[in-house]
């Protein structure tokens, strides 16, 4: 059996026993020469010199050249020769008889020798022995006793956990710091997830925030002794605050010490500095060490290079290191190419491992199928299990069945997750309960995650509110600056809105900025608005630009504008085509509004007597 503890740590000899498990290089011609000094002196009698040479040979393996060494000096009380016989012969497999010369050792006021039989006692099952000696090694100060005592009261709960475990990092245990380092993490609400994906961070109190600081120092300091789950977790820190190239340097320690999530990490930040092959170097490291994440991170990467079948392959790696996202991406593979009943198949599998975005995914794929009745149960299990889409689409299933009620509560909850459409959704639906106020939030939430019609309904809603002005009228030049509404016009317009793009003209127009009012009108219009086309043929019209003014009250009218029709049958009237005239004035008529309609109507009865005449 191995010597207990970390590395050399027990051989309790002043000049033999190491901080941390560390040993020092020594120069082999010196260690050979103080080997034969010792030697000499203990064939001459001396006691102290005995034990260093029986710890030495022990440390070596000779446990034949030890013992003798080690007999002689615990005969003649040296409590470090006996604790050291016994690590020999423990290592022999005479445990109990190890357990003996280590209570002699421990009594005598050997804390190394406490903290052996105080492990003894405990892989033995005799919690109380192992309690009492491992205090009395912890309370002299000894690491491995201190960390020894803080993981047997954890096991039991015991709230003094905490405090041995502070002590064994304080005197350098790096696993203690480690652990030390992991409870702050938890108490400060960072969660217990082991990669940096994982570790998001929430609000914190300011002892939150104190708890985090002080866990990073001991990652630090684990790290730094060749921790390499604590450098991972330094990386993680780092990377959340933005300190990439430190980062980088203890991922990739942690790493090359073999921490396939640490090479994960390590691929995922060099994928984002733009040097994938770099990247793909780490991931394929680290998928061969059986981490998922980095098999379907190397999936992802070939299937964006075309390359399915190696995609495919990595996969089904991941799904055999047991990550269910692979499954899940094995469907999206399957569904980018078409082949929905291998979607299906590779859907239901993650879904049914609890993966939501895989629920939500097969629930999409089961309606567009037709299979309404098999969607539901699917939307809801994955909004149920946190997916907003899947709370979203939940929303849009009841409103397509006519259950408003039940739809504004799902898009409820996925708008208080941030789902900018869902917002949407309930904003509107709160204007038309009249609930301006609740409306106008739900709307400034969507419209700042980037939604063009939140934004135009939001700038309609405090349009609303300004002061009665007249209607805009071509020419009529009303100089102010740009309120809170035009600039929401405007944003919706610059995404595409029309008819956001045609209240930016309106409103150009009303400030006699013409040009920008010809400018956002000709975008609506050549996107399809027809109330676009229509202002922008008044603008050209009273620019004296007919001709090209009723190429547009054309294009808005053949898209059912009746005033533009009614536009078209004046200018052909006064041109004298009274027959072409009619006929757009007959079509004016039956597009309306009921103005346009009276007009059009006296318009087309002049028009017809004209021509009978």
């Amino acid at each position: 059996m191995d010597v207990m503890g970390d590395k050399a740590t027990l051989f309790e000899t002043g000049r033999f026993v190491q901080p941390s498990g560390e040993e020092p290089t020594r120069d082999e011609a010196a260690e050979a020469a103080e080997e034969a000094r010792h030697r000499l002196h203990a064939e001459a009698g001396d006691v102290e010199s005995m034990s260093v040479l029986g710890a030495m040979l022990l440390r070596r393996g000779d446990l034949d050249g030890a013992e003798p060494q080690l007999r002689a000096a615990t005969a003649a009380g040296d409590r470090a020769a006996a604790n050291n016989l016994g690590v020999l012969l423990h290592q022999r497999g005479y445990p109990d008889e190890a357990a003996g010369w280590w209570r002699i050792a421990a009594v005598a006021g050997s804390a190394a020798a406490a903290h052996a039989l105080g492990r003894h006692h405990r892989e033995r099952g005799d919690e109380p022995a192992a309690e009492y000696w491992l205090r009395q090694s912890a309370e002299q100060g000894h690491a491995l006793g201190a960390y020894a005592l803080a993981d047997l009261l954890e096991h039991r709960g015991d709230a003094n956990a905490g405090q041995w475990m502070r002590a064994a990092a304080e005197r350098g245990h790096r696993e203690a710091a480690y652990r030390l380092a992991r409870a702050l993490d938890r108490r400060a609400g960072d969660g217990e997830g082991e990669t940096a994906a994982d570790n998001g961070v929430g609000t914190e109190t300011a002892a939150g925030a104190a708890e985090t600081e002080e866990a990073e120092q001991w990652y630090r300091q684990a790290a730094a002794r060749g921790h390499r789950r604590a450098a991972l977790h330094l990386g993680a820190i780092l990377e959340r605050r933005g300190e990439l190239k430190e980062a980088g340097r203890w991922y990739l320690t942690s790493a090359k010490d073999g921490e396939a999530r640490a090479a994960c990490a390590l691929g995922f930040l060099l994928r984002d500095a733009g040097d994938t092959e770099s990247a793909a170097v780490w991931w394929l490291r680290a998928a061969q060490d059986g981490d998922g994440n980095a098999a379907n991170a190397l999936g992802a990467l070939h299937a964006e290079r075309g390359e399915t079948q190696t995609a495919e392959r990595w996969y089904r790696a991941a799904m055999d290191a047991g990550d269910d996202n692979g499954a899940y991406n094995l469907g999206l593979l399957c569904a980018e190419q078409g082949r929905t009943a291998q979607a299906e198949q590779w859907y239901r599998r993650a879904a049914y491992a609890g993966h939501r975005e895989a629920a939500n995914a097969l629930a999409i794929l089961l309606l567009q199928g037709g299979d309404t009745a098999g969607a539901e149960p699917w939307f809801s299990k994955a909004a149920e299990a946190g997916s907003v889409d899947a709370a979203f689409n939940l929303g849009i299933l009841y409103a397509g069945r006519g259950e408003d009620r039940v739809a504004l509560r799902c898009y409820e909850r996925a708008a208080a997750a941030g789902h900018t459409e869902a917002a949407l959704q309930v904003g509107i639906a709160r204007l038309r309960e009249g609930d301006e106020a609740a409306a106008e939030r739900h709307l400034r939430c969507a419209a700042g995650g980037g939604s063009a019609e939140a934004a135009y309904r939001l700038a309609a809603v405090l349009d609303a509110r300004r002061p009665a002005v007249s209607e805009h009228e071509l020419g009529e030049s009303s100089l102010h600056t740009k309120t809170e509404c035009e600039e929401w016009y405007e944003r919706a317009a610059s995404q595409g809105h029309r008819r956001a793009q045609v209240r930016v003209g309106m409103l150009a127009a009303a400030r006699g900025d013409v040009v920008d009012a010809a400018r956002w009108y000709r975008i609506a219009a050549e996107a399809g608005s027809r109330n676009g086309a229509f202002n922008l043929g008044l603008l050209l019209a009273r620019e004296g630009s007919e001709p090209e003014a009723a190429v547009w009250w054309q294009r808005a009218a053949d898209a059912g504008h009746g005033r533009a029709a009614l536009r078209l049958a004046l200018v052909y009237a006064r041109r004298g085509e009274l027959a072409e005239g009619q006929r757009w004035a007959d079509r004016a008529v039956a597009l309306g509004p009921a103005e346009v309609t009276e007009r059009a109507g006296r318009l087309r009865d002049a028009l017809r007597e004209e021509l009978s005449a």
